[in-house]
């Protein structure tokens, strides 16, 4: 009899702005279901969003839970080895990318390392992550220790302000 492993869930935003981005999401989120001890749980829409910080053409984002019983640096390594494999470069902070995969939220953990900080740090400040985490979480059967997204309001502010749409 084999036990069965813990499983969190966890909240992975996906974006990409250079290259064709809809098939990179879409590969990107294939790689993610193939994860050992990982099923997909679910994806928001694509949401069409100008670069935050930066210059460059207009981002595709959106979010994916994760069933995982990876813990949160195995999830973090997993996710860079993914955009490796799919062509992303680091050339310069806020560079336009060909993927962006980031570990948002982990069922409630906190973590303060070099290379994770759980919850993502800006999670709170970017449309693109709200809008696709609120829709994604309506989709969802809740769980006490899901994210809980800004309120309708805010995130129409953020939304004004940074420019985000449905794809």
């Amino acid at each position: 009899m084999t036990e069965e492993l813990p499983r969190f869930r966890a909240f992975v935003g996906l974006g990409a702005n250079l290259g064709p981005a809809r098939a990179n999401l879409q590969a990107a989120l294939a790689e993610l279901q193939a994860l050992p001890w990982t099923s997909l749980e679910g994806v928001s829409s694509f949401y069409l969003t100008k670069a935050v910080g930066t210059d460059g053409p207009d981002y595709l984002n959106a979010v994916a839970a994760l069933s995982t019983a990876l813990a949160p640096h195995e999830l973090l390594n997993a996710l860079l080895v993914i955009e490796l494999k799919l062509g992303r470069e680091r050339p310069r902070p806020l560079a336009p990318r060909t993927l962006d995969l980031d570990l948002l939220w982990m069922e409630g953990a906190t973590r303060h390392s070099k290379m994770l900080t759980l919850p993502h740090p800006r999670m709170g400040e970017r449309a693109f992550v709200q809008e696709p985490l609120a829709e994604l979480l309506g989709q969802l059967a809740p769980k006490p220790t899901d994210p809980k997204p800004l309120s309708p309001s805010a995130r129409a502010q953020l939304a004004a302000q940074q420019g985000i749409s449905l794809e």
